[in-house]
């Protein structure tokens, strides 16, 4: 009789034993599919050295008040396809001010 209730005891442990690793296992491969969060300030970084860099006429590194200026007002002349000195909320919403729009500009 002791035999039995050891076999009952050693059955059960090992089914205990299967349950938790499958339970485990499955927890950590629901967790590797979840996509890892992005840091979306290290994600623009990249996009705004690029931006950057094409602001920095004299390539110091630095863009100057008056290169960021003269970028701009650039832009805005590539945007006023009316040429009327004015963009209204269409023009703006149609154009995307990125760095990789302006890419070989």
């Amino acid at each position: 009789m002791r035999k039995r209730i050891n076999y009952v005891w050693s059955i059960a442990a090992i089914a205990v034993m299967v349950l938790s690793l499958s339970l485990l296992g499955n927890a950590a491969a629901q967790k590797a599919s979840v996509p890892k969060p992005q840091n979306k300030l290290a994600m623009g970084e990249d996009e705004v050295r690029h931006l950057l860099s094409l602001m920095d006429a004299d390539e110091n590194g630095i863009v100057s008040k008056q290169e960021f200026m003269k970028y701009m007002e650039a832009q805005f002349e590539r945007l006023d396809k009316k040429k009327i000195g004015q963009l209204n909320v269409k023009e703006l919403t149609q154009s995307t001010l990125s760095a990789s729009h302006f890419v070989g500009k």
